[in-house]
């Protein structure tokens, strides 16, 4: 008796004792679940080994440079109150005045001291709150500071920068994930019901699915208190959660009833050993498929976990424990809610179905027509898809920052506000860490950096740089060297000043402002030339720079998730290849199947590209076009489509073993196969649909890509991959299928459990 049969008899005998076990679980989920979205948090992106991390630590260290920032902004709503006159300076020292008494809050950067933080039209002028918080933790900081600040009377005062954005990305991620639930649970209801075609087969699914999102969360609940979690978490794992709940329970329900039926004659009641014997079945075929399933798409995103950064590590971890828990309520919860219901599952039915049968139906019929036309199928369809994944071949890569959220959002709002008053490059400059030979105040070092000064400067992409050898464009490096020279440091207190904030014996720091936000092509070429030892821009000799802030950090995630991700889609090829093996006993259909995958895949990618780069369908999907993808985003979508795709491909090629293994006529397995499973795939994939189309109603951009980059994928991997290039595919190679050579073979026989086909003839 295999362990699938087992866990089937196990589950009809002690059907009231696994419920109740998991009601408990709901029960103590319930309070739980809710408080997951405030216990995860926004960022994710850093990392001690980057670059640009290593200058910003070095001078947080040395110069005490504060970890984060908030800004606080001030536009004037009449045109007479004007950043410089006495009212605009009462109203706005007014409004921050009990700001510096806030928790987490280091000191304050007024605009009255700062001109270059007042607009050339003087209506807008903003302020930096500098806090002792690393930039994930920066929105603890908020708190304490919204409460501080008061209304200013003809002052439009808001918050912008890193903390307001992640707070903002937190309170709108839980909003989005409020509304999806609100589309999706109603549409999964009804294609439910119209599957199964009555009200408590519908129902089933939901519950198991609804379940296990609720534990799900509830864990990652408490898992946030012990490790980081990114807020991206939340809307995944729902989507994960409820899509794959329902979808095993949709493949288990569906099996249950057919087994139920071919041990049923006429109308007569299936008696209990019936019900316990449909049972086990189920358990032993679907109950493995499922298993079998869910693995493939735990390996996918356990492939999340090989990343060191936060975000893409906690969705992994999130992931793998969504789609365990929809594994064991599957094959635990819904075995004995079908054995408590039995025939009862088919009650308060709306239509009549045909369940099972040998017969052709309209799938067997499809595969049959798409296996007598192989080649016409097999060619159209295969361009058909890398042409859909074609715009993927421009794309560009970025870190989200504030236009990824709506433009009434109020972090959005004032990030537009400075961008227009300001230019976007004000807000992210880059940040040298020079370290010299010596002290950076002698003569040597100073004329060394007063030269290098002038060399960034004359580059088009710099537009100023801030540092000790540029306080005042008049003076020359005599000059510099003699302000410097003084033991007790130079007389005049702004110099003084400067020199504290930027230059601690061996090391000090240039600022180069550049016209370009972070995200901009050009800034990345310029960090790219001011890394080049090499190159024209390249530090005077003996001198070492670390390049951080604004491009350089966008250029380091971007590179590091670039440079890890073949090391990710390797584990994920080599585990799926091993896991399909043990299950089909063929070394061709796994390599296959990763084919198909790849290629939904690819279309994917493509489509994200032409909608959310590109720009087209932005006004239907109400989102502004961001320019660029997302770096973390492809690689998500891989790891969760790669797993979601096979799940699909577990469903099918699993009945054509079947019949295979009993008939030995590829051809009729195809058809049979497909008949058995097409309408079950397709129904899977609805609800996936349904649940990830859902998304597309996200306020936050990156949440409506994830959205629907998944029901695109899924969409054209249940229709035009399995139900036209699988045949057409399984046609052309033949009993090549199931190729596996004899010695792997005879080892196979004894060493690994019996296939569906094998438990299913001992079970009748």
């Amino acid at each position: 008796m295999t362990v699938f049969e087992r866990l089937g008899r196990f589950a009809y005998r002690r059907r009231w004792w696994i419920v109740v076990a998991w009601a408990v679980l709901l029960l103590i989920a319930l309070p739980l679940a809710p408080q997951a979205g405030g216990a995860l948090r926004a960022g994710g992106f850093v990392l001690d080994d980057l670059e640009a991390s290593r200058a910003s630590a070095l001078l947080e260290r040395e110069l005490g440079v504060p970890p984060s920032a908030l800004v606080v902004v001030f536009d004037s709503q009449s045109p007479d109150l004007l950043a410089g006159t006495a009212a605009f300076e009462r109203a706005a020292a007014e409004a921050i005045r009990d700001v510096p008494a806030a928790p987490h809050v280091v000191s304050i950067q007024s605009h009255a001291v700062a001109p270059r933080q007042v607009s050339a039209d003087r209506r807008t002028a903003y302020d930096i709150v500098f806090l002792d918080l690393p930039a994930d933790d920066s929105p603890l900081g908020l708190p304490g500071v919204e409460e501080r600040l008061r209304p200013a009377p003809g002052l439009s005062v808001q918050l912008a920068g890193g903390p307001a954005f992640y707070g903002d990305v937190q309170s709108v991620s839980e909003e989005d994930l409020r509304r999806s639930e609100f589309v999706s649970l109603p549409l999964a209801a009804l294609a439910l019901l119209f599957v199964f075609g009555s009200v408590i087969g519908a129902g089933v699914p939901l519950l198991v699915g609804g379940a296990s999102v609720l534990i799900a969360l509830a864990v990652i609940f408490v898992l946030a208190g012990l490790t980081p979690m990114s807020i991206f978490v939340l809307n995944l794992a729902t989507l994960l959660g409820l899509g794959l709940g329902v979808d095993y329970s949709l493949l288990l329900t569906s099996r249950f009833r057919e087994e139920l039926r071919a041990r049923t004659t006429g109308e007569q009641r299936p008696s209990p050993a019936v019900v316990e014997a449909a049972v086990r079945v189920t358990v032993a075929t679907a109950g493995r498929a499922v298993f079998f399933s869910g693995l493939t798409v735990l390996l996918g995103l356990a492939g999340l976990v090989l990343f060191e950064f936060m975000i893409l590590r906690s969705v992994g971890i999130a992931g793998a424990i969504v789609v365990g828990l929809a594994v064991l309520s599957a094959t635990t919860l819904l075995p004995a809610v079908l054995a408590i219901l039995g025939p009862n599952v088919d009650r308060f039915a709306i239509r009549s179905l045909r369940v099972g049968g040998e017969s052709d139906g309209r799938w067997a019929t499809l595969a049959r027509w798409v296996m007598d036309r192989p080649v016409a199928v097999f060619v159209p369809t295969l361009a058909f898809l890398p042409l859909l994944g074609a715009p993927f071949l421009h794309v560009r890569f970025n870190a989200p920052d504030a236009t990824i959220l709506p433009p009434d959002v109020p972090s959005r709002a004032s990030y537009d506000l400075l961008a227009r008053q300001f230019g976007e490059g004000e807000f992210a400059p880059l940040v040298l860490a020079i370290e010299t030979d010596g002290p950076a105040t002698a003569a040597a070092n100073v004329a060394a950096l007063y030269d290098y000064s002038r060399r960034l400067a004359a580059d088009p992409r710099v537009a100023r740089v801030d540092g000790i050898v540029d306080v005042d464009p008049r003076l020359s490096v005599e000059q510099y060297q003699l302000l410097y020279a003084s033991p007790s440091g130079p007389p005049d207190r702004f110099v003084q000043a400067i020199l504290d904030g930027t230059t601690r014996g061996a090391l000090t720091a240039f600022t180069l402002t550049t016209p370009y936000g972070p995200n901009r092509d050009e800034g990345r070429a310029l960090v790219a030339d001011l890394r080049d030892r090499g190159g024209p821009l390249a530090p005077p000799a003996g001198m070492v720079v670390l390049v951080g802030g604004g491009a350089a950090d966008v250029t380091d995630v971007v590179d590091r998730i670039a440079a890890d991700f073949p090391r990710t889609a390797l584990f994920i090829v080599v585990t799926t290849y091993l896991v399909l093996f043990v299950l089909l006993r063929s070394v061709i259909l796994p390599a296959k199947a990763l084919v198909m995958n790849t290629l939904s895949i690819v279309a994917s990618f493509g489509a994200l590209v032409w909608i959310f780069q590109d720009g087209n369908l932005s006004a239907p999907l109400g989102f502004q076009p961001l320019g660029f993808v997302e770096t973390t985003q492809p690689v998500i979508l891989f790891c969760v489509l790669f797993g979601l795709s096979m799940d699909y491909e577990v469903f099918l090629l699993t009945r054509m073993k079947e019949v295979y293994d009993r008939t030995g006529d590829n051809r009729e397995a195809v058809a049979r196969g497909l008949e058995r499973s097409g309408r079950i795939v397709t129904s899977a994939a609805l609800i996936v649909v349904v649940v990830a189309g859902s998304f597309a109603f996200a306020d936050i951009v990156l949440i409506k890509a994830l959205g629907l980059g998944v029901a695109i994928a899924v969409a054209l991997d249940a229709t035009v991959v399995r139900a036209l290039l699988v045949p057409a595919t399984m046609r052309l190679l033949g009993d090549r299928n199931w190729w596996i050579p004899s010695r792997l073979e005879r080892w196979v026989a004894t060493r690994l459990p019996r296939t569906e086909a094998e438990q299913e003839a001992l079970l009748r």
